[in-house]
């Protein structure tokens, strides 16, 4: 990619900086269903996040934290095929050297990976955020949260079961799939899970808590 024109507006958010809560937020969907890409060889990078239509409110409200970084609002995207069709939104930000930290943290020969500083990186906020892209509850009678963390290796998993252990006193268990590894959360910690999580949920996502 060629340098960015001075008139432009891309050009002026190369001043930008992540904050705190960006920071925060960004470790957690990066865990989840966001991904970092490069146009020019690893040199800056641009988060993509997409979404479905159920989760619409979320996208929006994570584009409203990114939103300085963001050159065009959310888009629609729709998927069609001879059996449905589907609704995705999504947005994109401006390449930036802010994120290289991040990709390089997140993926190895580009594939995507648990850092193997997650025990720095991760926190409540961060938690929260990973929890409302790749959450879900067992069933709706269960006490067990699940984590979607099958595209990870085993051991990457096993290395999020120790910090959420050491971190956050939440006790979670490998659940085999079809596709790969899951963590459980022991319905024992359920208490203590909602109690770090729920302050940073938003509205539309709560109901990945809720109980019969």
């Amino acid at each position: 990619m060629g340098l960015v024109n001075s008139n432009s507006p891309e050009h002026d958010k190369q001043k930008l900086r992540l904050n705190k809560i960006q920071r925060q937020v960004l470790v957690g969907i990066l865990l989840g269903d966001a991904h970092l890409e490069t146009q020019n060889r690893g040199r800056t990078y641009r988060l993509k996040v997409e979404q479905s239509e159920r989760h619409k409110e979320y996208l929006f409200h994570l584009y409203e934290i990114f939103r300085e970084w963001v050159l065009t609002p959310p888009q629609e995207k729709v998927k069609r095929s001879a059996q449905s069709v589907s609704v995705n939104w999504w947005f994109q930000t401006v390449n930036h050297a802010a994120f290289r930290f991040y990709a390089h943290q997140f993926y190895q020969d580009g594939r995507k990976r648990v850092p193997v500083l997650i025990h720095r990186l991760l926190n409540e906020r961060s938690l929260a955020y990973w929890f409302m892209d790749d959450g879900s509850a067992k069933w709706r009678q269960s006490l067990v949260l699940l984590f979607n963390t099958q595209s990870y290796s085993q051991q990457e998993v096993k290395l999020l079961i120790r910090v959420m252990g050491a971190k956050f006193g939440i006790e979670t268990y490998l659940r085999k799939q079809a596709e790969g590894w899951q963590i459980a959360v022991k319905g024992s910690s359920r208490e203590r899970f909602e109690e770090i999580v729920r302050p940073y949920l938003i509205p539309s996502m709560e109901y990945k808590l809720k109980r019969a």
